[in-house]
């Protein structure tokens, strides 16, 4: 039935089209390597093989396309241990069909799409998120993944992983949102993260969150 009612949502707009489902991961991945696609809806708790496990598997793969990470319990750990694994989002089932479709258009052009207050809920979950202005725990600067950033590149690092928007980041440092844009680009590119979502996991790992 929620497979059912996601399809008839995605398949009600005009720039979408559902080309599969599956009941659970292995199923999943079956399809998924005869048929294209450019994103995946992915429950994490599921029969057989969970989505963690999918979404590793899939991503391994060269060209794969990005994930969406669906769960029923807010602050699910399997979300968390899906987006270690190189899922793009974490989406709640009860998010609105709205909240659903950005998060699918914006995930396949390659944007951000966890809302700040998600991710501030999901790492709040797991590390003890540090104060306005202590951003970076300690010795988090020196951390060899982050050696090529610059400071003002890991301060903006630690806002990110704070939850914080390029317009909140902007006024926080007093900045142009377009600088802070920048920032983020060369984050990305620095770093060969493929989203804003894998940042936060870095910054997490790192020390800028600190568990």
């Amino acid at each position: 039935m929620v497979r059912a009612g996601f399809r008839m949502l995605v398949d009600s707009q005009p720039d979408m089209v559902v080309v599969g489902e599956a009941g659970d991961g292995g199923e999943a991945l079956a399809q998924l390597a005869v048929t294209g696609t450019d994103v995946v809806l992915m429950d994490v708790r599921m029969p057989r093989m969970d989505g963690v496990e999918a979404t590793r598997r899939l991503l391994a793969a060269p060209d794969a396309p990005r994930v969406i990470v669906l769960t029923t319990f807010d602050l699910d750990e399997y979300a968390f241990a899906a987006i270690r694994a190189g899922a793009s989002a974490f989406l709640l089932k009860d998010a609105t069909p709205p909240e659903l479709l950005g998060a699918i258009r914006s995930v396949q052009a390659g944007d951000a799409v966890v809302a700040p207050s998600t991710t501030r809920r999901l790492l709040d979950h797991f590390a003890t998120l540090p104060e306005a202005g202590d951003a970076a725990g300690p010795g988090a600067a020196d951390h060899e993944r982050l050696a090529d950033l610059t400071e003002r590149e890991v301060e903006v690092l630690g806002l990110i992983a704070r939850g914080l928007s390029n317009q909140e980041i902007a006024a926080h440092l007093v900045v142009a949102e377009t600088t802070v844009k920048t920032h983020v680009g060369r984050l990305l590119a620095k770093t060969a993260s493929r989203d804003r979502v894998q940042l936060v996991v870095l910054a997490y790992e790192t020390g800028l969150v600190t568990p």
